[in-house]
């Protein structure tokens, strides 16, 4: 199985990276996006270097490297996942937009019908974002919210990212155990 993780420029890049540390333990091959945006995040809200970051993925791309295998219909890949997904990139996916390279790999993923998965993180939504998330429902994207849960008492930071991380990988038909689930 090859699944895509794109980590776009909201806050809440560790999400992309808890998904990329868990696919690469489950020996799923991934394939990764991190927008300009994104690379800057990285280093100002996490301990984590880009590098070591694209490290833990088994296959690296630019964001504007559009002769990557993943920019194409006919490169075989189960899905993508978006964590975090900005505003903007939701925008731009909606309206069919692809400027970079994780906006083809979703705009890929919509007209073949593959799975995408969109963590968008932004707070409050306006109605623009209502919008664009309802065009992306309809064209076949699922929503998931960087929205925990807390039936399971998370302890710390790690338990409130693995219960995004664990949805997400359902959603994304990715059989885990990353999470304590509702019983």
């Amino acid at each position: 199985m090859e699944i895509v993780v794109g980590i776009s420029g909201a806050s809440g890049s560790l999400y992309g990276i808890r998904l990329l540390e868990i696919l690469s333990k489950m020996g799923i091959v991934t394939h990764l996006v991190i927008t300009r945006s994104a690379r800057q995040i990285i280093e100002i809200e996490t301990d984590y270097s880009v590098v070591e970051v694209e490290d833990i993925a088994s296959y690296v791309y630019e964001e504007k490297e559009f002769t990557a295998p993943i920019a194409s219909g006919s490169h075989r890949f189960h899905g993508m996942i978006i964590a975090p997904c900005s505003m903007k990139t939701v925008g731009s996916i909606a309206n069919g937009m692809s400027d970079n390279l994780l906006e083809r790999t979703a705009d890929v993923c919509l007209k073949e019908r593959r799975r995408l998965v969109i963590v968008p993180r932004e707070t409050p939504l306006n109605e623009i974002h209502l919008e664009n998330m309802l065009k992306l429902t309809r064209a076949g994207a699922i929503i998931l919210p960087a929205c925990p849960g807390f039936y399971s008492k998370p302890k710390n930071i790690d338990d409130l990212v693995n219960s995004i991380a664990g949805r997400a990988l359902d959603l994304a038909g990715i059989d885990n155990d990353i999470y304590k689930r509702w019983k």
